[in-house]
Protein backbone atom coordinates (compact mmCIF):
# COMPACT_ATOMS: atom_id res chain seq x y z
CA UNK A 1 0.00 0.00 0.00
CA UNK A 2 1.52 3.30 -1.27
CA UNK A 3 0.99 6.08 1.37
CA UNK A 4 -0.50 9.31 0.31
CA UNK A 5 1.09 11.50 3.21
CA UNK A 6 -0.19 14.71 1.89
CA UNK A 7 -4.14 12.82 1.81
CA UNK A 8 -3.33 11.86 5.37
CA UNK A 9 -2.18 15.10 7.32
CA UNK A 10 -5.45 16.76 5.87
CA UNK A 11 -6.97 13.86 7.46
CA UNK A 12 -5.09 14.33 10.45
CA UNK A 13 -5.27 18.06 11.22
CA UNK A 14 -8.86 18.91 10.36
CA UNK A 15 -9.25 21.16 13.46
CA UNK A 16 -12.27 23.33 14.36
CA UNK A 17 -11.68 27.24 14.02
CA UNK A 18 -14.44 27.83 16.31
CA UNK A 19 -13.70 29.97 19.75
CA UNK A 20 -17.18 29.22 21.10
CA UNK A 21 -19.32 25.89 21.54
CA UNK A 22 -21.72 25.77 18.75
CA UNK A 23 -24.55 23.49 21.18
CA UNK A 24 -28.04 24.57 20.39
CA UNK A 25 -30.09 26.56 22.71
CA UNK A 26 -34.19 26.98 22.42
CA UNK A 27 -36.59 27.58 24.93
CA UNK A 28 -39.46 25.80 25.10
CA UNK A 29 -41.68 26.65 22.60
CA UNK A 30 -44.78 24.80 20.34
CA UNK A 31 -42.68 25.21 17.27
CA UNK A 32 -40.73 22.31 15.74
CA UNK A 33 -36.96 22.29 16.70
CA UNK A 34 -34.64 21.00 14.30
CA UNK A 35 -31.37 19.59 15.17
CA UNK A 36 -28.25 17.09 12.93
CA UNK A 37 -28.09 13.63 14.41
CA UNK A 38 -25.58 13.16 16.94
CA UNK A 39 -25.72 17.23 17.66
CA UNK A 40 -26.79 18.57 21.27
CA UNK A 41 -29.92 21.08 21.95
CA UNK A 42 -31.04 22.70 25.06
CA UNK A 43 -34.62 23.04 25.70
CA UNK A 44 -35.35 25.70 28.26
CA UNK A 45 -38.36 26.01 30.39
CA UNK A 46 -39.36 28.84 33.14
CA UNK A 47 -40.84 27.86 36.25
CA UNK A 48 -41.42 30.22 39.34
CA UNK A 49 -42.82 27.81 41.19
CA UNK A 50 -40.15 27.65 44.26
CA UNK A 51 -38.55 23.40 44.33
CA UNK A 52 -37.49 22.91 47.70
CA UNK A 53 -34.72 20.95 46.34
CA UNK A 54 -34.25 21.56 42.68
CA UNK A 55 -30.66 19.97 41.97
CA UNK A 56 -32.53 16.69 43.41
CA UNK A 57 -36.12 17.51 42.03
CA UNK A 58 -37.30 15.20 39.40
CA UNK A 59 -37.82 16.52 35.89
CA UNK A 60 -37.76 14.72 32.49
CA UNK A 61 -39.64 14.18 29.23
CA UNK A 62 -40.18 11.48 27.21
CA UNK A 63 -39.28 11.44 23.52
CA UNK A 64 -41.14 9.20 21.12
CA UNK A 65 -40.06 8.27 17.35
CA UNK A 66 -42.51 7.83 14.34
CA UNK A 67 -42.50 3.87 15.14
CA UNK A 68 -42.97 4.34 19.12
CA UNK A 69 -39.79 4.14 20.34
CA UNK A 70 -39.39 6.08 23.58
CA UNK A 71 -36.46 7.27 25.46
CA UNK A 72 -36.83 8.93 28.57
CA UNK A 73 -34.61 12.07 28.81
CA UNK A 74 -33.58 13.24 32.16
CA UNK A 75 -33.29 16.88 32.79
CA UNK A 76 -31.75 19.51 35.21
CA UNK A 77 -31.91 22.87 36.99
CA UNK A 78 -29.45 25.58 35.39
CA UNK A 79 -29.93 28.45 38.38
CA UNK A 80 -32.39 31.33 38.15
CA UNK A 81 -35.90 29.60 37.79
CA UNK A 82 -34.55 27.85 34.76
CA UNK A 83 -34.78 24.11 33.92
CA UNK A 84 -33.13 22.20 30.86
CA UNK A 85 -34.03 19.24 28.86
CA UNK A 86 -30.10 18.25 26.81
CA UNK A 87 -31.24 16.41 24.27
CA UNK A 88 -29.54 14.80 21.49
CA UNK A 89 -30.09 11.51 18.76
CA UNK A 90 -28.44 8.75 17.07
CA UNK A 91 -31.41 8.38 14.88
CA UNK A 92 -33.03 10.32 12.07
CA UNK A 93 -37.03 11.48 12.26
CA UNK A 94 -39.43 13.62 13.98
CA UNK A 95 -39.63 12.94 18.12
CA UNK A 96 -42.91 14.57 19.96
CA UNK A 97 -41.79 14.90 23.83
CA UNK A 98 -43.94 15.63 26.89
CA UNK A 99 -42.38 17.23 30.48
CA UNK A 100 -42.74 15.04 33.31
CA UNK A 101 -42.55 16.63 36.47
CA UNK A 102 -43.78 17.27 40.11
CA UNK A 103 -43.82 20.94 39.37
CA UNK A 104 -47.10 22.25 37.54
CA UNK A 105 -45.23 24.72 35.73
CA UNK A 106 -43.03 21.95 33.78
CA UNK A 107 -45.47 19.32 33.91
CA UNK A 108 -47.20 17.87 30.48
CA UNK A 109 -45.41 20.49 28.36
CA UNK A 110 -45.50 19.22 24.99
CA UNK A 111 -42.88 19.47 22.14
CA UNK A 112 -41.15 18.56 18.58
CA UNK A 113 -37.85 18.05 17.47
CA UNK A 114 -36.98 17.25 14.20
CA UNK A 115 -33.31 15.24 13.90
CA UNK A 116 -31.83 15.59 10.51
CA UNK A 117 -28.98 13.93 8.66
CA UNK A 118 -25.47 14.63 10.52
CA UNK A 119 -22.48 16.85 9.43
CA UNK A 120 -19.69 14.31 7.64
CA UNK A 121 -17.28 14.86 10.45
CA UNK A 122 -19.67 13.86 13.11
CA UNK A 123 -19.54 9.47 13.48
CA UNK A 124 -21.62 9.77 16.61
CA UNK A 125 -20.91 8.69 20.33
CA UNK A 126 -17.90 5.83 21.14
CA UNK A 127 -19.03 2.31 21.60
CA UNK A 128 -17.71 -1.32 21.42
CA UNK A 129 -19.22 -3.81 18.91
CA UNK A 130 -20.11 -6.91 19.47
CA UNK A 131 -17.88 -8.60 16.97
CA UNK A 132 -15.05 -6.70 17.51
CA UNK A 133 -15.29 -6.28 21.33
CA UNK A 134 -11.55 -5.33 22.03
CA UNK A 135 -12.14 -1.94 19.73
CA UNK A 136 -13.28 1.13 20.22
CA UNK A 137 -16.27 2.69 17.14
CA UNK A 138 -17.81 4.98 16.63
CA UNK A 139 -22.00 5.15 16.36
CA UNK A 140 -21.66 5.09 12.66
CA UNK A 141 -19.29 2.29 12.76
CA UNK A 142 -15.98 4.00 11.84
CA UNK A 143 -13.15 2.76 13.80
CA UNK A 144 -12.42 5.09 16.62
CA UNK A 145 -8.25 5.09 17.33
CA UNK A 146 -8.09 6.26 20.90
CA UNK A 147 -5.37 8.60 21.51
CA UNK A 148 -6.02 9.99 24.84
CA UNK A 149 -4.54 13.22 26.68
CA UNK A 150 -4.42 13.52 29.94
CA UNK A 151 -5.68 17.65 31.42
CA UNK A 152 -7.15 17.57 34.55
CA UNK A 153 -7.73 21.00 35.12
CA UNK A 154 -9.31 22.13 31.52
CA UNK A 155 -12.88 23.18 33.31
CA UNK A 156 -10.63 26.09 34.60
CA UNK A 157 -8.28 27.27 31.72
CA UNK A 158 -11.07 29.81 30.72
CA UNK A 159 -13.64 30.20 33.59
CA UNK A 160 -12.80 33.56 34.37
CA UNK A 161 -13.67 34.41 30.60
CA UNK A 162 -16.96 35.20 30.04
CA UNK A 163 -18.07 35.12 26.33
CA UNK A 164 -15.42 32.73 25.06
CA UNK A 165 -12.95 30.24 25.46
CA UNK A 166 -9.74 31.52 23.93
CA UNK A 167 -7.07 29.70 26.11
CA UNK A 168 -9.05 26.45 25.68
CA UNK A 169 -10.07 26.83 21.71
CA UNK A 170 -6.10 27.24 21.24
CA UNK A 171 -5.10 23.80 23.30
CA UNK A 172 -8.10 22.06 21.71
CA UNK A 173 -6.56 22.93 18.62
CA UNK A 174 -3.45 21.65 19.13
CA UNK A 175 -4.19 18.76 20.91
CA UNK A 176 -6.45 17.95 18.23
CA UNK A 177 -4.26 18.83 15.13
CA UNK A 178 -1.88 16.32 16.59
CA UNK A 179 -3.96 13.42 16.40
CA UNK A 180 -5.52 13.19 20.03
CA UNK A 181 -8.85 12.30 20.03
CA UNK A 182 -9.47 12.43 23.63
CA UNK A 183 -8.79 14.21 26.88
CA UNK A 184 -8.81 12.92 30.47
CA UNK A 185 -10.16 15.11 32.55
CA UNK A 186 -11.77 16.14 35.93
CA UNK A 187 -15.40 17.46 36.43
CA UNK A 188 -12.75 19.19 38.86
CA UNK A 189 -9.59 19.34 40.94
CA UNK A 190 -8.48 21.22 43.42
CA UNK A 191 -4.75 21.28 44.05
CA UNK A 192 -1.85 19.07 43.92
CA UNK A 193 -0.15 17.69 47.52
CA UNK A 194 3.33 17.76 46.35
CA UNK A 195 5.73 20.60 46.08
CA UNK A 196 5.02 22.72 43.37
CA UNK A 197 8.44 23.99 40.98
CA UNK A 198 9.19 27.39 42.42
CA UNK A 199 9.76 28.54 38.58
CA UNK A 200 6.00 28.24 38.65
CA UNK A 201 5.57 31.03 40.81
CA UNK A 202 7.28 33.36 38.78
CA UNK A 203 4.98 33.01 35.89
CA UNK A 204 1.21 32.69 37.64
CA UNK A 205 -0.46 32.55 34.47
CA UNK A 206 0.17 28.82 34.23
CA UNK A 207 -0.49 27.88 37.50
CA UNK A 208 -4.63 26.57 37.81
CA UNK A 209 -4.08 25.04 41.30
CA UNK A 210 -6.05 26.14 44.72
CA UNK A 211 -8.61 28.35 42.72
CA UNK A 212 -10.28 29.75 45.79
CA UNK A 213 -13.26 31.15 43.83
CA UNK A 214 -14.19 27.83 41.59
CA UNK A 215 -16.01 24.71 43.19
CA UNK A 216 -18.71 22.72 42.17
CA UNK A 217 -21.10 23.23 45.36
CA UNK A 218 -22.15 26.79 46.96
CA UNK A 219 -19.06 28.22 49.08
CA UNK A 220 -15.42 27.58 48.47
CA UNK A 221 -13.36 24.20 48.53
CA UNK A 222 -11.66 25.81 51.82
CA UNK A 223 -15.33 26.56 52.87
CA UNK A 224 -17.92 24.18 51.49
CA UNK A 225 -21.59 24.92 51.71
CA UNK A 226 -23.26 21.45 50.42
CA UNK A 227 -26.96 22.30 50.52
CA UNK A 228 -26.66 23.28 46.91
CA UNK A 229 -24.97 22.97 43.75
CA UNK A 230 -23.13 25.97 41.74
CA UNK A 231 -24.86 26.41 38.97
CA UNK A 232 -22.22 28.70 37.20
CA UNK A 233 -19.33 26.14 37.77
CA UNK A 234 -21.65 23.43 35.80
CA UNK A 235 -22.87 26.18 32.93
CA UNK A 236 -18.85 26.66 32.49
CA UNK A 237 -18.05 23.78 31.81
CA UNK A 238 -20.92 23.11 29.96
CA UNK A 239 -18.84 25.47 27.45
CA UNK A 240 -15.54 23.19 27.80
CA UNK A 241 -17.19 19.70 26.51
CA UNK A 242 -19.41 21.19 24.05
CA UNK A 243 -16.68 22.78 22.53
CA UNK A 244 -14.92 19.62 22.54
CA UNK A 245 -17.71 18.28 20.89
CA UNK A 246 -17.52 20.80 18.29
CA UNK A 247 -13.73 19.85 17.48
CA UNK A 248 -14.61 15.75 17.96
CA UNK A 249 -12.65 15.20 20.88
CA UNK A 250 -14.09 13.12 23.67
CA UNK A 251 -14.55 13.92 27.04
CA UNK A 252 -13.08 10.87 29.06
CA UNK A 253 -14.84 12.51 32.51
CA UNK A 254 -13.42 11.74 35.76
CA UNK A 255 -16.69 12.20 37.73
CA UNK A 256 -14.21 12.14 41.06
CA UNK A 257 -10.46 12.58 41.64
CA UNK A 258 -9.56 11.26 45.26
CA UNK A 259 -5.89 12.70 45.24
CA UNK A 260 -6.13 16.55 44.11
CA UNK A 261 -7.37 17.74 47.74
CA UNK A 262 -11.00 18.55 46.83
CA UNK A 263 -13.25 19.02 50.12
CA UNK A 264 -15.93 15.97 48.97
CA UNK A 265 -19.09 15.59 50.79
CA UNK A 266 -19.06 11.99 53.04
CA UNK A 267 -19.79 9.26 50.50
CA UNK A 268 -23.41 8.30 50.14
CA UNK A 269 -24.38 11.45 51.72
CA UNK A 270 -27.38 13.30 50.40
CA UNK A 271 -24.62 15.80 49.28
CA UNK A 272 -22.51 13.40 47.59
CA UNK A 273 -25.65 11.30 45.68
CA UNK A 274 -27.01 14.89 44.69
CA UNK A 275 -23.48 16.27 43.01
CA UNK A 276 -23.03 12.27 41.48
CA UNK A 277 -26.66 12.32 39.93
CA UNK A 278 -26.73 15.95 38.26
CA UNK A 279 -22.99 15.38 36.73
CA UNK A 280 -24.93 12.29 34.99
CA UNK A 281 -27.81 13.84 34.05
CA UNK A 282 -26.12 16.76 32.95
CA UNK A 283 -23.84 15.74 30.75
CA UNK A 284 -25.12 12.37 29.33
CA UNK A 285 -26.61 13.79 25.90
CA UNK A 286 -23.28 14.57 25.27
CA UNK A 287 -22.35 11.83 22.46
CA UNK A 288 -18.28 12.49 23.17
CA UNK A 289 -18.97 11.55 27.10
CA UNK A 290 -17.33 8.68 27.82
CA UNK A 291 -17.59 7.86 32.07
CA UNK A 292 -14.72 7.58 34.61
CA UNK A 293 -16.26 6.71 38.30
CA UNK A 294 -12.99 8.21 39.66
CA UNK A 295 -9.35 8.95 39.27
CA UNK A 296 -7.46 7.45 41.39
CA UNK A 297 -10.20 4.90 42.42
CA UNK A 298 -9.45 2.58 45.45
CA UNK A 299 -6.27 4.37 46.55
CA UNK A 300 -5.69 7.24 49.23
CA UNK A 301 -8.01 5.30 51.51
CA UNK A 302 -11.49 7.21 50.27
CA UNK A 303 -13.52 4.38 48.82
CA UNK A 304 -13.78 1.06 48.71
CA UNK A 305 -15.15 -1.35 45.73
CA UNK A 306 -19.24 -1.92 47.44
CA UNK A 307 -19.13 2.67 46.72
CA UNK A 308 -17.61 2.13 43.36
CA UNK A 309 -19.84 -0.62 43.00
CA UNK A 310 -23.17 1.48 43.52
CA UNK A 311 -21.86 4.38 41.95
CA UNK A 312 -21.40 2.16 38.45
CA UNK A 313 -25.34 0.81 39.04
CA UNK A 314 -26.60 4.39 39.82
CA UNK A 315 -24.68 5.77 36.85
CA UNK A 316 -26.07 3.29 34.66
CA UNK A 317 -29.48 3.58 35.94
CA UNK A 318 -29.39 7.57 35.22
CA UNK A 319 -27.68 7.52 31.50
CA UNK A 320 -30.40 7.07 29.19
CA UNK A 321 -27.92 7.52 26.42
CA UNK A 322 -25.53 4.04 27.69
CA UNK A 323 -22.27 6.09 27.44
CA UNK A 324 -19.19 3.45 28.11
CA UNK A 325 -18.32 3.63 31.62
CA UNK A 326 -14.73 2.68 33.37
CA UNK A 327 -12.75 3.04 36.60
CA UNK A 328 -9.68 4.87 37.06
CA UNK A 329 -8.21 1.54 38.70
CA UNK A 330 -7.21 -1.81 37.33
CA UNK A 331 -7.44 -3.97 40.13
CA UNK A 332 -10.75 -3.08 40.30
CA UNK A 333 -11.84 -3.72 36.67
CA UNK A 334 -9.66 -6.82 36.86
CA UNK A 335 -11.40 -7.92 39.53
CA UNK A 336 -15.01 -7.12 38.37
CA UNK A 337 -14.70 -6.88 34.41
CA UNK A 338 -18.49 -7.14 34.41
CA UNK A 339 -19.05 -3.96 35.57
CA UNK A 340 -17.10 -1.81 32.98
CA UNK A 341 -17.59 -0.90 29.51
CA UNK A 342 -13.73 -1.46 28.97
CA UNK A 343 -10.46 -2.32 31.09
CA UNK A 344 -8.29 0.80 32.44
CA UNK A 345 -4.97 -0.03 34.13
CA UNK A 346 -2.08 1.72 34.88
CA UNK A 347 1.30 0.12 34.58
CA UNK A 348 4.26 1.87 34.92
CA UNK A 349 6.44 -1.41 34.83
CA UNK A 350 9.90 -1.95 32.57
CA UNK A 351 8.54 -4.75 30.89
CA UNK A 352 5.43 -2.51 30.15
CA UNK A 353 4.66 -4.59 26.62
CA UNK A 354 4.87 -7.94 28.45
CA UNK A 355 1.92 -6.33 30.97
CA UNK A 356 -0.04 -5.02 28.20
CA UNK A 357 -0.12 -8.22 26.14
CA UNK A 358 -0.80 -10.03 29.59
CA UNK A 359 -4.25 -7.91 29.82
CA UNK A 360 -4.87 -8.08 26.07
CA UNK A 361 -4.37 -11.55 26.23
CA UNK A 362 -6.92 -11.95 29.74
CA UNK A 363 -9.92 -9.60 28.80
CA UNK A 364 -10.86 -10.83 25.17
CA UNK A 365 -14.21 -9.07 24.94
CA UNK A 366 -13.56 -6.16 26.39
CA UNK A 367 -10.78 -2.92 25.35
CA UNK A 368 -7.70 -2.08 27.36
CA UNK A 369 -7.10 1.29 27.64
CA UNK A 370 -3.37 1.99 29.49
CA UNK A 371 -4.65 5.46 31.12
CA UNK A 372 -1.15 5.93 32.69
CA UNK A 373 2.61 3.85 32.21
CA UNK A 374 4.36 6.34 33.89
CA UNK A 375 6.04 8.40 30.89
CA UNK A 376 5.88 12.23 31.74
CA UNK A 377 7.05 14.47 29.21
CA UNK A 378 9.56 17.20 30.79
CA UNK A 379 8.10 20.66 30.95
CA UNK A 380 9.07 24.23 31.54
CA UNK A 381 8.24 22.98 34.97
CA UNK A 382 8.61 20.00 36.58
CA UNK A 383 5.35 18.96 38.55
CA UNK A 384 5.12 15.40 38.50
CA UNK A 385 8.24 12.95 36.87
CA UNK A 386 6.78 9.71 37.13
CA UNK A 387 9.61 7.31 35.82
CA UNK A 388 10.14 8.71 32.67
CA UNK A 389 10.12 11.93 31.07
CA UNK A 390 12.41 12.04 28.04
CA UNK A 391 10.08 12.46 25.15
CA UNK A 392 11.22 9.81 23.07
CA UNK A 393 11.28 7.33 25.86
CA UNK A 394 7.56 8.16 26.90
CA UNK A 395 6.56 7.73 23.20
CA UNK A 396 8.03 4.37 23.36
CA UNK A 397 6.05 3.33 26.38
CA UNK A 398 2.83 4.60 24.14
CA UNK A 399 3.83 2.41 21.11
CA UNK A 400 4.81 -0.10 23.52
CA UNK A 401 0.75 0.00 24.86
CA UNK A 402 -0.21 0.02 21.10
CA UNK A 403 2.14 -2.92 19.76
CA UNK A 404 0.32 -5.27 22.64
CA UNK A 405 -3.20 -4.34 21.03
CA UNK A 406 -4.38 -2.00 24.20
CA UNK A 407 -4.53 1.60 23.86
CA UNK A 408 -2.79 4.53 25.36
CA UNK A 409 -2.87 8.01 27.12
CA UNK A 410 -0.33 10.85 26.91
CA UNK A 411 0.88 13.30 29.41
CA UNK A 412 2.56 16.33 29.20
CA UNK A 413 4.19 18.03 32.33
CA UNK A 414 2.98 21.84 31.27
CA UNK A 415 -0.61 20.50 30.83
CA UNK A 416 -1.76 17.31 32.73
CA UNK A 417 -1.87 19.28 35.82
CA UNK A 418 -2.28 22.23 37.95
CA UNK A 419 0.19 23.91 35.35
CA UNK A 420 -1.26 24.58 32.02
CA UNK A 421 0.81 26.27 29.49
CA UNK A 422 -1.88 26.32 26.87
CA UNK A 423 0.02 27.98 23.86
CA UNK A 424 3.42 26.42 24.17
CA UNK A 425 4.87 27.50 20.98
CA UNK A 426 4.43 31.33 22.01
CA UNK A 427 6.47 30.65 24.53
CA UNK A 428 10.28 31.71 25.64
CA UNK A 429 12.65 30.42 23.10
CA UNK A 430 14.56 28.78 26.56
CA UNK A 431 10.95 26.84 27.61
CA UNK A 432 10.98 23.21 26.96
CA UNK A 433 8.33 22.19 24.03
CA UNK A 434 6.60 18.96 24.19
CA UNK A 435 6.58 17.00 21.23
CA UNK A 436 2.98 16.73 20.40
CA UNK A 437 4.15 16.34 16.57
CA UNK A 438 5.46 12.61 17.52
CA UNK A 439 1.59 11.49 17.97
CA UNK A 440 0.52 13.17 15.28
CA UNK A 441 2.79 10.77 13.43
CA UNK A 442 1.49 8.15 15.52
CA UNK A 443 -2.29 8.80 14.24
CA UNK A 444 -0.39 9.15 10.84
CA UNK A 445 0.34 5.58 10.87
CA UNK A 446 -2.74 4.17 12.41
CA UNK A 447 -4.86 6.11 9.82
CA UNK A 448 -3.33 4.18 7.03
CA UNK A 449 -2.91 1.07 8.73
CA UNK A 450 -6.29 0.32 10.77
CA UNK A 451 -5.20 -0.35 14.45
CA UNK A 452 -8.30 -1.94 14.55
CA UNK A 453 -7.57 -4.43 12.48
CA UNK A 454 -4.21 -5.10 13.92
CA UNK A 455 -3.59 -7.77 16.36
CA UNK A 456 -0.63 -8.29 18.32
CA UNK A 457 1.63 -11.02 17.31
CA UNK A 458 4.27 -11.86 19.70
CA UNK A 459 5.19 -15.31 18.16
CA UNK A 460 6.30 -13.59 15.70
CA UNK A 461 7.95 -10.62 17.36
CA UNK A 462 12.14 -11.42 17.35
CA UNK A 463 13.75 -8.39 18.89
CA UNK A 464 10.83 -6.57 17.52
CA UNK A 465 7.44 -5.94 17.93
CA UNK A 466 4.71 -7.64 15.77
CA UNK A 467 1.13 -6.29 14.44
CA UNK A 468 -0.55 -8.30 11.56
CA UNK A 469 -3.87 -7.98 10.31
CA UNK A 470 -5.78 -10.15 8.20
CA UNK A 471 -4.38 -9.22 4.65
CA UNK A 472 -1.12 -10.40 6.80
CA UNK A 473 0.33 -6.29 6.58
CA UNK A 474 3.27 -7.02 9.32
CA UNK A 475 4.20 -3.76 11.39
CA UNK A 476 7.47 -4.22 13.52
CA UNK A 477 8.18 -1.85 16.07
CA UNK A 478 11.89 -1.72 16.46
CA UNK A 479 13.99 0.46 18.87
CA UNK A 480 16.57 2.74 18.08
CA UNK A 481 19.32 0.59 19.51
CA UNK A 482 18.44 -2.85 17.60
CA UNK A 483 21.14 -3.26 15.01
CA UNK A 484 19.19 -5.09 12.91
CA UNK A 485 16.50 -8.07 12.56
CA UNK A 486 16.06 -11.15 10.76
CA UNK A 487 12.54 -11.64 10.72
CA UNK A 488 12.46 -14.77 8.98
CA UNK A 489 9.12 -15.24 8.73
CA UNK A 490 8.30 -12.40 6.15
CA UNK A 491 11.54 -13.57 4.15
CA UNK A 492 9.21 -16.97 3.25
CA UNK A 493 7.40 -14.86 1.45
CA UNK A 494 10.21 -12.55 0.32
CA UNK A 495 9.16 -12.83 -3.68
CA UNK A 496 5.30 -11.65 -2.64
CA UNK A 497 6.30 -8.83 -0.01
CA UNK A 498 7.52 -5.32 -0.33
CA UNK A 499 9.13 -3.30 3.14
CA UNK A 500 8.92 0.42 3.72
CA UNK A 501 10.16 1.70 6.76
CA UNK A 502 8.49 4.73 8.86
CA UNK A 503 10.14 6.89 11.66
CA UNK A 504 7.90 7.93 14.94
CA UNK A 505 10.10 10.92 15.55
CA UNK A 506 9.50 12.52 12.00
CA UNK A 507 6.62 10.77 10.68
CA UNK A 508 8.98 10.09 7.46
CA UNK A 509 7.97 7.27 5.28
CA UNK A 510 10.65 5.80 3.16
CA UNK A 511 9.29 4.53 -0.21
CA UNK A 512 8.09 1.13 -0.94
CA UNK A 513 10.86 -1.16 -1.98
CA UNK A 514 10.52 -4.83 -3.05
CA UNK A 515 11.69 -7.26 0.10
CA UNK A 516 15.32 -8.77 -0.08
CA UNK A 517 14.87 -12.74 0.82
CA UNK A 518 19.04 -12.13 3.14
CA UNK A 519 20.39 -10.47 5.30
CA UNK A 520 18.98 -8.49 7.87
CA UNK A 521 16.66 -5.38 8.19
CA UNK A 522 18.49 -2.78 9.32
CA UNK A 523 16.54 0.50 10.01
CA UNK A 524 17.81 3.40 7.98
CA UNK A 525 17.43 5.68 11.44
CA UNK A 526 19.80 3.06 13.46
CA UNK A 527 20.52 4.45 16.77
CA UNK A 528 18.66 7.43 15.96
CA UNK A 529 15.16 6.93 16.23
CA UNK A 530 12.71 3.98 17.11
CA UNK A 531 11.21 3.07 13.37
CA UNK A 532 8.58 0.38 12.26
CA UNK A 533 9.17 -1.76 9.43
CA UNK A 534 5.95 -2.05 6.99
CA UNK A 535 5.52 -5.34 5.26
CA UNK A 536 2.92 -5.83 2.77
CA UNK A 537 1.54 -8.33 0.39
CA UNK A 538 1.86 -7.09 -2.85
CA UNK A 539 -1.53 -7.04 -5.19
CA UNK A 540 -2.09 -9.52 -7.48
Amino acid sequence: MKISIQILVVMVLLVSASGNSQMKKERYTSRTISIPKWEVVDISFKSNEEAIAPYTTDFSAIFTNEQGKQQEVPGFYNGKNEWIIRFSSNEEGQYTYETISVLKALNQKKGKVKVVASSNTNHGGIIIKEEDPQHFYYEDGTPYFLLAFECDWLYALDYHTEKSLPKTDHLLDLIKKNGFNQIVMNVFSYDVSWQKDAKLAQHPEHEFGGPKDIFPFLGTNDNPDYTALNPEFFQKLDRTISLMHDKRIASHLMIYVWNKLVAWPDMNSEADNMYFDYVVKRYQAFPNMVWDISKEALYYGRADEAYIHGRIERLRKADQFNRLVSVHDFKYCSNFPEKVDFISTQNWSHNLYDKMLAAQTKFKDKPVFNIEHGGYEEAPYTVFTGDYTNAETCLRRNYMCLFAGVYTTYYWQGASWNAIIYNPFEQPEDFKKPKFEYFQHMMKLFTAFDFSKMKPTPWQNGSAYNLTNDEKTVLLYIHKENYGIDAAFLKKESSKRTVQWFNTVTGEFTSVAAMQDSGKFISPWSGKADAILISELRQP
